[in-house]
């Protein structure tokens, strides 16, 4: 269906006006299942053409996916009951993310309603408490995927009741759930061994504990997100499993080299690893990792402030697959690295992004040498004050569609600030 949503609500009410005809032509399950295809807006505009076309649009079955967020601002309780009462056991997946007016009682409401729901977005949604979880975990067995990111009102409780009534669960997100410890976390995995993504960013209780009872329990985890867990060190890290493939351990200043020897011996598929700000991190566990991820494709090691050129040495011989790549605040990397980086396979076939953030020995001479990295789309040079707009100009005239992130402080400042730098994005943070 690729009509826009004007268009299938012109189609919809031309076919009201034409009410014996498409009506009578088509028997109501093939109607059920075009209006299937249609999204919140659409199904809206359709229930407003006819009776029928109102039973049909408004039907269950065509709301097993909801997506609320584009109406976050004015999502109320009531909404949210409404359309629980409306899809029953129809309904599978839902996202709130960002409805900031829903509590507990909509959540209750839902979990009464929709027992058969299997994933739930709950991101932002900051009123509830763990009264949501509770009647969640009573209700909702079928419940594989439930994100809580920035719920700061959820605890442990949370964590158990769902352990306890959603034995399915395969994702579970937890970010800046201040309050989450060791005990709730023991509890999920010990109940959950499906578990495959883990996130719980900003949980500084998040601690060895944790990640080594995740690691025992749940043989298929995958993905692991523990940035700014900052009580995380080597000893639980060790433990990971080879099902490993997305880890982000930013922000975690106690890890070491020992890390990174113990992921390349146990987790040699790793596609994606975040090392932001481990700043123990040096050259010699990088070679290790190098030598047995030969499948990584995002590396972000900002503020990896001990790594030099030798790194990218490794990196360029051992990982061909690499697409991002983040240096920023890498300030011992010179144009030998970025040389070496150009001349591996990966430059030529895979690399789409590399942030060169405040590297002060970087060059124009770097930008030579990226002109051969014919896939790259995006490089960041911020604060690089060895980097020339001619050099930035010649290396567009060699890659017409790159876009180019740097930032050239004016002679004289302007007036009210206008000189300081530009906010930006980091090229990984893919959990």
């Amino acid at each position: 269906m690729s009509y826009s949503g004007r268009n299938k609500f012109e189609i919809a009410r031309f076919s009201g006006e034409d009410d014996y005809h498409i009506n009578r032509k088509l028997p109501k399950e093939l109607l059920l299942r075009i209006l299937s295809y249609l999204d919140v807006v659409s199904l809206c505009r359709c229930a407003q053409v006819s009776k029928l076309w109102n039973i049909l649009a408004l039907d269950g079955s065509n709301w097993q996916r909801i997506d609320l967020f584009e109406f976050q601002r004015d999502v109320e309780g009531p909404v949210i009951e409404n359309i629980s009462h409306r899809c029953g056991g129809f309904l599978r997946e839902l996202s709130l993310r960002g409805c900031e007016s829903i509590g507990d009682g909509s959540i209750k409401t839902l979990a009464q309603s929709c027992p058969n729901i299997e994933d739930l977005n709950l991101n932002k949604c900051r009123k509830i408490t763990d009264n949501t979880c509770t009647a969640l975990g009573k209700r909702c067995k079928k419940l594989q995927r439930i994100n809580l990111d920035s719920c700061s009102n959820i605890t442990d409780i949370s964590l158990k009741a769902l352990s306890d009534g959603c034995p399915l669960l395969t994702h579970v997100n937890v970010s800046w759930c201040q309050s989450i410890t060791e005990n709730g976390v023991e509890a999920l995995a010990r109940a959950c061994p499906r578990l495959k993504t883990f996130i719980c960013r900003g949980c500084k209780n998040v601690n060895d504990n944790c990640v080594s009872t995740l690691a025992t329990y749940c043989p298929e985890l995958q993905a692991l997100n523990v940035q700014g867990c900052d009580q995380l060190t080597d000893e639980s890290i060790c433990k990971l499993g080879g099902g490993m493939r997305r880890l982000c351990v930013s922000g975690c200043a106690r890890l070491t080299d020992s890390s990174l020897a113990a992921l390349a011996a146990r987790c040699p598929d790793l596609v994606t690893l975040e090392l932001a700000q481990c700043s123990q991190l040096t050259d010699a566990g990088f070679q290790a990792l190098a030598r047995s991820c030969r499948m990584l494709e995002r590396m972000d090691l900002e503020e990896c402030v001990l790594i030099t050129d030798s790194t990218l040495v490794h990196l360029s011989m051992g990982c061909p697959r690499l697409e991002k790549l983040t240096l920023s605040h890498c300030e011992l990397i010179t144009d030998y690295g970025i040389k070496q980086l150009s001349m591996s396979p990966c430059a030529a076939e895979h690399l789409t992004v590399l942030g060169l953030d405040n590297c002060p020995l970087v060059t124009d001479g770097a930008l030579e040498h990226l002109t051969s990295c014919h896939n790259l789309q995006l490089i960041e040079l911020y604060d690089c004050q060895m980097v020339s707009r001619n050099a930035i100009r010649k290396l567009r005239n060699h890659l017409p569609n790159i876009r180019v992130h740097a930032y050239f402080a004016p002679v004289t400042p302007p007036a009210g600030g206008g000189g300081a730098r530009p906010r930006y994005c980091r090229c990984c943070h893919i959990i």
